[in-house]
């Protein structure tokens, strides 16, 4: 089961963030083989981290929670909370697979929140996609939202490839490719 998870840090938290960088990347590596992809986000203009991505593939949703829960900064107290859902690979790669990861270009995460009919269940046709996915319920049986990684020129474009009109709110974000890979 892919779980896409969003640790979201607590404001002022980035010295205990730089002083647990080891930690957090020596517990990371435990799930190399698991993860899709994982990496900071950032203000659109790339001037303040407010959180980590992490897209992961465990075997279930008690596994998932352990998995965010027992994260060094999450036990050390800096982040404010933590996005975790059930999610869905629609592209079947992992991030390193997508070609051009480490060029110098602007990267977003995107994240729509909904509710209701399932929207933007099919990848837009876009070359730039890093990851994209819907956010399920636990069970997978209810959308709650797409969450996607993606190259664009700007952040209104990157926002342009969910339907504004099918989310409750659109949440753009700046994204870098995490880890040590």
């Amino acid at each position: 089961m892919e779980f896409f998870c969003f640790h979201r840090d607590r404001p002022g938290s980035l010295p205990l963030r730089d002083a647990l960088i080891e930690a957090h990347w020596a517990y990371m590596d435990g799930f190399e083989a698991e993860l899709i992809a994982r990496g900071p986000a950032f203000s659109v203009d790339g001037e303040v981290l407010l959180g980590s991505v992490h897209i992961v593939d465990l075997p279930d949703a008690a596994a998932a929670r352990r998995f965010a829960f027992e994260e060094p900064n999450y036990q050390a107290g800096a982040y404010r909370d933590v996005l975790l859902r059930r999610w869905r690979n629609v592209l079947g790669r992992t991030m390193w697979e997508f070609p051009g990861l480490r060029e110098e270009t602007n990267r977003y995460l995107v994240v729509g929140l909904g509710e209701g009919e399932p929207a933007d269940l099919v990848a837009p046709d876009q070359d730039g996609l890093i990851a994209y996915g819907p956010l399920l319920s636990d069970d997978g049986t209810a959308w709650l939202g797409t969450a996607a990684l993606l190259r664009a020129p700007d952040d209104e474009a990157a926002r342009g490839i969910l339907t504004a009109d099918r989310y409750a709110d659109i949440e753009v974000y700046g994204w870098e490719p995490g880890g040590r890979r």
